[in-house]
Parts: structure tokens; C-alpha cells; sequence
């Protein structure tokens, strides 16, 4: 069981500036509650500005707090595109104006993420926490060279989403055994590792701090380890349902449709071990919230992307730590530690979320704060819910039993 002595080591371990005793005698009177380090999710869709019917900033970031994150990297596949000064202002403004956690925007590696030209990274560069043309990726080697050189220069992460368009081939789900027995068009591991197995030459040349994102099959995991061991300056993350779903749990749903898709239990076997040796980094959701309509579509029709800030912890709680596969330790480094030290940002002890490990509860989209309700989760037993979660010293979150 849990115990408040094992939260103030974790909150130690974690590097947390202070910790009062009086915040743990007055959060933690029964054994069962633990104090985290607020997470961090730095690979999330708030849909603002363009496209707030599927998520706003205001209802991302109460989503973000009801599952304990106090920061949260937001990509920009939005309209405009943060792109140049102009654009990204518009994105500023309602993080300033709707934020209740800490939101810090991606700018855009390319123009209109296009791929055809370089956005204004110069005069991006000094507001935003990296540079992603996340949802597409960059199919130019020579663009993705001069991005990586340029990004060297400002000081910032490259945050790739790897997907050569050329191996995709109209697919939709993973190219595999469901998608041979049910007749759907499969999407190719190569797709994925090709154009990290690019970048990371790349990255090597240019001296760049390269990021992946969401890697999903098992020769990703292995062409990071041998980067790692290689010198190149790579971190990379895999997101909650990676670790613990695979084609054996798919569907005929839309709330299993995600890109990259669910992989074979192989490629899943491969992304534990590479949690457990350090290969993968940190855990980020890529909460992608879409309208009811999108995702009732079916998994050949349905919009790519599903919800997750809301679900991570207790899904990876349940699933991998209470079975012993990794420590509460390690979780709470991939979800909380790594991703502000790979990302340069800031560590507070103002910044914390209370969980009670021994409440069980049962994942249901409707019951979620977010615009977007689409899991894979759904219906699924698991252990932990949050009690409380404070940004910056404010409570943003408080369970209404609590």
C-alpha cells in the first residue's frame, strides 16, 4: 500500500525545490493518498485556435488537471498554423486569456505544415517550447536538414512525428493480423521507423536535439537504442495505450483509431522493454479530442486521434506498476521529471496532484472533462483517482467528494 512517507520520497527523487510536512499532514491524513509532482504531457491537441469543437484551452486544461498534469506541450495543427509571429500570437492570447495550467505551444516547422518551406523559427523561437509539424511528417530530407540546423542554432528540440507518406497506402489501422482477418488497409511499421531511421542521421550530422514522438513498433525502439548508444542527442516518447493495448484489443470502433495505430503485442513487449532500459523516455498522451460524429464512424472512416490526459495515470497505475512491471518511481519520472528536463521546463513544488491509489473506478468518456470522449480505455477496471491538483499553488482541480 501506498503510504505518505513513499510520496515525500518521491517528491524528493523527483528534485522538488521544498516539501512542507505541512502539506503532508494536511493532504495526506489517510495511507492510500500519495503527493505527486504535477505531470507534464508535452504531446497534446487543444484545438484553439480553429477548431474549438472538438477542445478549447479552457476545457483541455480542466481535463489536464482532473488527471494530474500541471503542464502540457500543445501541438500546432491548428488554424493558422503558429507559423510566423502573427499566427502564433492568436494561440498566446487565448493560453493567456483560458490557461489554468501551464500551456506552452509548439511552433511550426513549416509553413502551413506543408512541407514546403521553413516557417519563421527565428521569430518563434523565443514562445514556443519547440518545433513540430506534429500530425505530418516532414517528407523533405534536405527541409528536415536546414529545420534541424536552423533549431541547433536557436537553441531548440526538433519534435518529429515520423510517417514517410510514400509506405501509408491508404491505410488506416495497423497492417497486420485484424486487418487481414477484417478486411481493412493496414499501415506499415516501415512508415514509422524509416524516416526516424533518416532523421537520426540527420540529427547526428546536424547536431540538432531531436525528439520523436508516439513511437509505436519495435524497430523504433531499436534504432533509438543504437542512436543512444551512438552519441546522437535523441529522446524519444510512446503514449499509455502503446504500453499496455495492441491489434489483439481493436474494435469496430472508432475510439480505437489512432495514428500511428495499435501495433502487434510484439512491437508492445518492445516499447516495455524499452521503458525498463531507458530507451523511451517519457510517456505523453497525444490527447487528440474529436466530436462525437468523427469518431462514430467506424475504424475505416472515423477521424484519427483519441483522448487520454484523463485516463494515463491509472491506466498505466493498474496495468503496469501494481503488476510490477515498473515502479511508481519510474512513472512518475516518465510522466512528471523526464519531459521537463528533456524540454527545459520548470520543476515546482507549487505544482502537485493528489491521488488515492486504492480507489477503483471504471474508465467512462462521459464522465471525462475534456471536449472529447473517444478512449480506448472504455469500460476498462482500474486502480487511482485524482483527489486534487495545483498549478502554480492554485487548486485546478478538486474531486467534489474530496
Amino acid at each position: 500500500m501506498a503510504s505518505s512517507k513513499q510520496s515525500v520520497q518521491i517528491l524528493k527523487t523527483a528534485g522538488f525545490p521544498t516539501f512542507s510536512p505541512m502539506l503532508e499532514k494536511s493532504l495526506l491524513p489517510a495511507s492510500s493518498l500519495v503527493v505527486f509532482p504535477g505531470f507534464c504531457d508535452v504531446h497534446v491537441h487543444f484545438r484553439e485556435p480553429g477548431f474549438s469543437y472538438k477542445e478549447t484551452i479552457f476545457s483541455g486544461c480542466r481535463a489536464a488537471a482532473h488527471g494530474g498534469y500541471t503542464a502540457v506541450c500543445t501541438m500546432p495543427n491548428l488554424n493558422p498554423v503558429p507559423d510566423c509571429r502573427e499566427h502564433l500570437q492568436q494561440e498566446l492570447d487565448l493560453i493567456r486569456r483560458d490557461a489554468t495550467i501551464a500551456v506552452y505551444p509548439y511552433g511550426a516547422i513549416t509553413v502551413g505544415e506543408l512541407g514546403g518551406m521553413l516557417s519563421d523559427m527565428e521569430g518563434l523561437a523565443p514562445d514556443v517550447v519547440a518545433f513540430s509539424d506534429d500530425g505530418r511528417g516532414v517528407q523533405s530530407l534536405e527541409l528536415m536538414r536546414l529545420a534541424m540546423k536552423k533549431a541547433a542554432a536557436l537553441g531548440k528540440v526538433v519534435v518529429a512525428h515520423c510517417e514517410d507518406n510514400s509506405l501509408l497506402c491508404g491505410g488506416y489501422i495497423h497492417e497486420g493480423v485484424y486487418a487481414a482477418r477484417h478486411g481493412h488497409r493496414g499501415i506499415s511499421s516501415a512508415s514509422e521507423w524509416r524516416q526516424i531511421e533518416r532523421d537520426i542521421h540527420l540529427a547526428r550530422e546536424t547536431g540538432c536535439a531531436y525528439h520523436v514522438c508516439h513511437i509505436s513498433c519495435k524497430e523504433s525502439v531499436e534504432l533509438i537504442r543504437l542512436a543512444k548508444a551512438g552519441g546522437v542527442n535523441i529522446t524519444c516518447e510512446t503514449a499509455p495505450h502503446y504500453l499496455v493495448l495492441d491489434e489483439n484489443d481493436l474494435q469496430e470502433d472508432g475510439r480505437f483509431k489512432m495514428n500511428p495505430p495499435l501495433r502487434s503485442a510484439e512491437d508492445r513487449q518492445a516499447l516495455i522493454e524499452g521503458v525498463l532500459d531507458g530507451t523511451i523516455d517519457m510517456i505523453a498522451t497525444d490527447h487528440a479530442p474529436h466530436s462525437k460524429e468523427e469518431k462514430s464512424k467506424g475504424l475505416k472512416d472515423s477521424a484519427f486521434g483519441i483522448v487520454g490526459l484523463e485516463t494515463a495515470f491509472p491506466v498505466l497505475y493498474t496495468r503496469l506498476v501494481k503488476p510490477g512491471v515498473i515502479t511508481l518511481e519510474k512513472l512518475i519520472d516518465l510522466m512528471a521529471v523526464a519531459p521537463r528536463k528533456r524540454f527545459g521546463l520548470p520543476l515546482s513544488d507549487r505544482d502537485y496532484t493528489v491521488w488515492d491509489l486504492e480507489a477503483e473506478s471504471t474508465v467512462s468518456g462521459a464522465e471525462f472533462l475534456s471536449a472529447g470522449k473517444a478512449t480506448p480505455c472504455e469500460g476498462m477496471s482500474v486502480y487511482g483517482q485524482c483527489i486534487m491538483t495545483a498549478a502554480n499553488g492554485q487548486t485546478v482541480y478538486k474531486r467534489k467528494e474530496a
